[in-house]
C-alpha cells in the first residue's frame, strides 16, 4: 500500500479521469516516505509528490499509460536509475530534470538521497500522445527518454504543479487546458531530432566534486576561484563547462539550489522565516524573500501556506 497525504482526496482526484477507471500511478517506497497530492481531467491526470526526508527510497512504474516525471529537486548520494529502451543513469543531481516513460515500458528509480525528491507526476492516456516521429522501431510508439531538459515543457509543468498545490474548482477549465498544452510541446520534442552533444562540458569526477562542494556550502557566498581550482581549470573555462553541463551558471545554480533547500526547511521545520534564510546565509529577510519569490513565485510564508 502507498502511503498518500490525504487518501480520499487523491483518489476522488484521480478517478474523475474520464481516460481510466483506475488510473496508476507511480509506487513508492517504503511506505510513509511521501506526501502526494492529485488531480485529474479527461486523458490525463497529474500529482506532486514530496518526500519528506533523506534516505533509502524508490520510484517505479510499468503500466499501459505515458508517464512524464518532472524533477523539481532532488540529489542522491548513490542509486540508480533503470527505464527500459535506454541505458541506466548515476546521475547525482536530478533537479530540473524530465524521463519520459511510454506506455508499457518499465521504470525504477532507486534513490539514496540527501536531498529529498520533489517530482510532479504526469500520466497520459496513450491514445492522446503518439509522437509521430523518432518512433522506437521495437514498440512502434515514441521513445524513452531519461534526464532531459526542455525550457518549454518547464514553464508549462511550474503553472500545472502550483495549481494542483493551490487547486480550487474554478481552475478546472485551466487544468485541461495547460495538459492539452503539455500534450503538444511533449510531442513537439519528440519529433525535433536531437542536436549532437556539445564538447566541452565539465568530466563526470568535476561535476560531482563542483556539486557535492556547492551543496555543503550553500550558506557561503560562492567564489568561482575556488570552485575552478577544485576542478583544475581556469575561472572563465570553469564557467563555460559549468553551464554546459548543468544548464546554468555556477551563481544561478547556487542561488537556485539555496532556494530549493530553503523549500525544504521550509516544509520540514517550523522555524521563522528569518532563521530560514539567516541559515542560508541571507542577512536580510527582505533579499531572502526577494530571491525565494524571483525562483517560485511565492513568498517563503506564502508557500508554507501551500504545504498546510
Amino acid at each position: 500500500m502507498l502511503q498518500v497525504l490525504q487518501p480520499t482526496a487523491t483518489e476522488a482526484a484521480l478517478n474523475a479521469c474520464v481516460a481510466w477507471q483506475a488510473p496508476p500511478r507511480v509506487q513508492i517506497s517504503p511506505d510513509g516516505t511521501a506526501r502526494r497530492r492529485a488531480s485529474a481531467w479527461p486523458g490525463m491526470a497529474a500529482e506532486v509528490v514530496r518526500f519528506t526526508r533523506p534516505g533509502e527510497m524508490a520510484i517505479r512504474f510499468d503500466a499501459p499509460v505515458h508517464l512524464l516525471v518532472a524533477y523539481h529537486q532532488g540529489v542522491r548520494g548513490g542509486g540508480e536509475t533503470h527505464l527500459d529502451g535506454v541505458r541506466s543513469s548515476t546521475l547525482k543531481d536530478v533537479a530540473h530534470k524530465l524521463v519520459f516513460v511510454p506506455a508499457g515500458h518499465c521504470f525504477e528509480d532507486v534513490h539514496d538521497a540527501r536531498v529529498p525528491p520533489q517530482i510532479t507526476c504526469l500520466y497520459l492516456d496513450s491514445s492522446n500522445f503518439a509522437g509521430p516521429a523518432r518512433l522506437d522501431p521495437a514498440s512502434d510508439g515514441p521513445c524513452p527518454r531519461l534526464f532531459f531538459d526542455d525550457r518549454l515543457l518547464w514553464e508549462t509543468i511550474a503553472k500545472l504543479t502550483m495549481l494542483i498545490e493551490t487547486s480550487s474548482p474554478g481552475d478546472d477549465g485551466y487544468l485541461e487546458a495547460l495538459g492539452r498544452l503539455l500534450v503538444h510541446e511533449l510531442t513537439r520534442t519528440h519529433d525535433r531530432t536531437p542536436a549532437a552533444p556539445v564538447r566541452g562540458g565539465l568530466a563526470a569526477w568535476q561535476q560531482r566534486i563542483v556539486v557535492e562542494h556547492i551543496e555543503k556550502h550553500l550558506s557561503d557566498t560562492p567564489q568561482l576561484a575556488q570552485l575552478a581550482e577544485l576542478v583544475r581549470l581556469s575561472p572563465q573555462h570553469f564557467c563555460r563547462a559549468f553551464k554546459q553541463s548543468l544548464g546554468q551558471p555556477p551563481l544561478r545554480y547556487h542561488g537556485l539550489r539555496r532556494v530549493e533547500r530553503a523549500k525544504q526547511m521550509l516544509a520540514q521545520t517550523d522555524h521563522p522565516v528569518t532563521e530560514v534564510g539567516l541559515a542560508l546565509g541571507y542577512s536580510e529577510t527582505s533579499s531572502f524573500t526577494a530571491a525565494f519569490r524571483r525562483a517560485t513565485g511565492f513568498t517563503p510564508t506564502g508557500y508554507r501556506r501551500t504545504l498546510a
